[in-house]
């Protein structure tokens, strides 16, 4: 790292966007021209891997340095604990920190936003002070309980239809400005910052400013197309080609209103002088899928829509290029360290694991992803000494899972459980292959370089690289814990209410399930 880098990282997550959306990596509608020319001043890597295909467990190992299976938060544990994260150990060293987001899974409920100085969700359903009492207690209760899994996924699919209330139609309205806004507060109020945003635009529903309806989607009711993933993948709801043109079309002009919002800030903040004294880091979460594999969304599939993801970042340590190694989106953990000089590892509270900053994880560094000689290497590390796979990891999505049985039982429909809906995943992945391990179906495995829409399944093959694919994942399963635990759904009893503590139980009486 240079001794003249910037003091200041933005770090800014496109919840939902996929890479083959965007400008920069070759998109042929202009959906993203300020990218595009923040892309010409910065490095956009090609081969960017999210541990995970899904916010939570992907914001936590953005914040903590660790795959999903060691830091825990997933959708059958949702909450991050025991371990220290990039804003308390940047608070720690002085520096101002914010976090702006409208993910629900964003909050102090889930614990992702502790150690932020400043934090807002603007989450339209529920505020955040409730995100962080009562219902986040309940929750956690009956997460904890087995016998109360039943009353746990009852909020769930409450929450679902509230989410499509509040979010759907003429009543929608982005949250995004108003997380600009509040960054650029931040920025006037502060020295030394690292400030974090999430900006949900391209997450179902799809409802564009009409700005930019006009222009990516003209003719198109966002009303009248199926904008619930859950009727489509459970065979409720069938989408013929211009349906999914129309979606694509709306997913477009929100790609395109995201763009509009970063380019008002990128030109405030040179024009404020900042833009200089800032390590800007651009990425996302996940992608998302649109009818390929049969599936809508971002769940029940590693497939590269959804896995390998935009990355862009601009440091004076780092060339305007583009490049195709692989990049893992838990290095910017340590990314993040090195561009601000602080050396991390200091647990916050005793007993947390604390993930020291590592040069061979930070895309500063001239020994990025040299793990060959790593004394204490983690996992992927372990699993690939020389750099070249990331790694993903998928638990039981029970939240959508829930709600996809629930669109199913409407229909008719009998899910089999022996199916991609009900199981764990996980990937190794190279720039030229992938092969993803599923516990209740086959295997599935592909050569990435001749086939990039994943379309040859070469699990029964002898391909060379597909066989030392698998075996990377296999020593990577060894180091990392083997596969994640069973979750158990039981029956709810009068005598499991008794568990809950009374504000739980009040919250309970106020949604309408307990009298």
């Amino acid at each position: 790292m240079s001794s003249d880098a910037p003091g200041n990282v933005l770090f800014v997550v496109m919840d939902t966007v996929r890479a083959d959306h965007l400008t920069p990596y070759g998109y042929d509608r202009p959906t993203t021209p300020g990218l595009a020319d923040f892309a010409t001043e910065a490095t956009v890597f090609e081969e960017a891997v999210a541990p995970a295909p899904w916010t939570l467990p992907v914001h936590a190992s953005l914040f903590t340095g660790l795959y999903p299976s060691q830091h825990g938060a997933d959708q059958e544990n949702p909450y991050l604990e025991g371990a220290t994260t990039l804003a308390e150990t940047l608070s720690a060293a002085g520096y101002d920190t914010a976090c702006y987001s409208s993910n629900a899974w964003i909050t102090p409920y889930t614990h992702l936003t502790d150690g932020f100085d400043d934090q807002d969700n603007f989450f339209e359903v529920m505020p955040g002070d409730l995100l962080s009492g009562p219902l986040a207690r309940a929750w956690k209760t009956m997460n904890d309980n087995d016998r109360l899994r039943t009353l746990a996924d009852k909020l769930v699919s409450l929450g679902n239809v509230a989410h499509e209330y509040f979010a759907g139609g003429e009543g929608a309205d982005s949250k995004t400005p108003a997380v600009v806004d509040r960054t650029k507060a931040f920025v006037e109020e502060s020295e030394d910052w690292f400030a974090f945003i999430n900006l949900m635009d391209a997450h179902l529903p799809y409802h564009p400013p009409d700005e930019f309806a006009a222009e990516f989607a003209p003719s198109v009711d966002s009303a009248a197309v199926c904008q619930n993933s859950k009727e489509y993948n459970s065979g409720a709801r069938d989408i013929d080609d211009d349906e999914w043109a129309d979606i694509g079309s709306l997913y477009d002009a929100e790609i395109a209103h995201i763009d509009a919002q970063l380019t008002r800030l990128f030109d405030w903040l040179k024009a404020e002088g900042e833009w200089e004294e800032t390590t800007v880091i651009v990425c996302a979460d996940h992608g998302e899928l649109h009818g390929e594999h049969d599936l809508y969304g971002h769940e029940f599939c590693l497939y590269d829509p959804l896995v390998n993801v935009p990355l862009v970042v601009k440091h004076p340590d780092l060339d305007a290029d583009r490049r195709t190694d692989t990049v893992e989106l838990l290095d910017l953990y340590h990314t993040v360290l090195d561009a601000l000089d602080v050396p991390g590892g200091e647990p916050a509270a005793p007993g947390e694991t604390a993930v020291a900053r590592d040069p061979t994880r930070s895309l500063l560094s001239p020994d990025y992803r040299a793990f060959d000689g790593v004394d204490d290497p983690d996992p992927g590390q372990a699993a690939a000494p020389d750099g070249t796979y990331g790694f993903v990891e998928y638990s039981r999505p029970v939240v959508e899972l829930k709600q996809l049985e629930e669109k199913a039982a409407a229909a008719g429909i009998d899910l089999p459980e022996d199916s991609r809906f009900y199981a764990r995943m996980r990937a190794a992945r190279r720039p030229d292959a992938k092969y993803v391990r599923i516990d209740r179906i086959e295997d599935e495995a592909y050569r990435l370089d001749d086939d990039p829409g994943e379309r040859r399944d070469l699990v029964d093959g002898d391909d060379d690289v597909v066989r030392a694919t698998e075996r990377t994942l296999a020593t990577f399963e060894s180091r990392v814990g083997g596969a994640w635990a069973g979750a158990t759904d039981a029956d709810v009893t009068d005598d499991a209410v008794a568990d809950m503590d009374e504000e739980a139980q009040e919250r309970l009486r106020d949604l309408g399930y307990l009298e």
